[in-house]
């Protein structure tokens, strides 16, 4: 059988050229920022080179390929940009955890107001210099608590898939909420409501039922700070021991 051939991958925008001098109002930086506006207001439907060209001015999406390669090269720059917004202190502290849970918070901050970043941050390699710089904390933190670096990035990686996995089930409960209605508190009791009459009607779900009956518990930012806390226990039952 023939063999299918793959696509080479374009090459990272961080190892391209510099883009060309600024012509006008127009430069990477406007470009990314205008990106960034374009995809927090209508979500990455709205994220197309064309539209984000449209809300420059009188361009076309050929006059953005000059300044950011190809859509992934955007997508990157867009990613490194977002994380920049993270302020990342020159050195640890010296109490790890507070570094960790501060440094994650304050992502999660970010992601929250960027709904589309939790979306797009596996998408692409994290080797923008603020991402990096990003990671490079976290590890120095973890590296000078007795850790090999090895095991510093496992840890780094499981906080990070917590802040962006609750960030992109965060973002599509937001677009479910969109689809079906439910922005105003009244359209939600009521679709409460109609899920108890599910959980009640064949009585395999008491518990269910009775939590949908009177639904309480944390917010999402303290549903994240609470999940954080558990993987912080954790990181400190592993700490090598002096």
């Amino acid at each position: 059988m023939p063999r299918t051939r793959r696509n080479h991958p374009e090459p990272l925008i961080w190892s391209q050229p510099p883009p060309p001098p600024r012509q006008r109002a127009l430069d990477r930086e406007t470009i990314v920022r205008a990106a960034i506006e374009v995809a927090d207001l209508g979500g990455l439907p709205a994220l197309t080179m064309s539209t984000v060209a449209s809300r420059l001015g009188p361009y076309t999406s050929m006059a953005l390929y000059r300044y950011v390669h190809s859509k992934e090269g955007l997508t990157d720059l867009m990613l490194d940009a977002a994380t920049a917004e993270i302020p990342i202190p020159g050195t640890p502290s010296g109490d790890w955890r507070s570094d960790l849970h501060r440094l994650a918070m304050d992502t999660w901050a970010m992601v929250r107001r960027h709904g589309w970043y939790a979306q797009l941050v596996h998408t692409r390699p994290p080797v923008g210099p603020h991402m990096m710089r990003r990671t490079e904390f976290s590890l120095s933190v973890l590296v000078g608590q007795g850790m090999s670096v090895a095991t510093a990035m496992s840890y780094t990686a499981l906080i990070d898939r917590h802040v962006f996995g609750n960030g992109l089930q965060a973002a599509e409960e937001d677009q479910m909420r969109e689809r079906y209605g439910l922005d105003s508190a009244e359209e939600f009791v009521a679709a409460i409501e109609s899920v108890r009459r599910l959980a009640t009607a064949e009585g395999h779900c008491p518990h269910l039922a009775a939590w949908l009956a009177e639904p309480t518990g944390p917010t999402v930012d303290e549903q994240v700070e609470l999940g954080l806390a558990c993987l912080l226990d954790g990181i400190a039952a592993r700490l090598p021991r002096p």
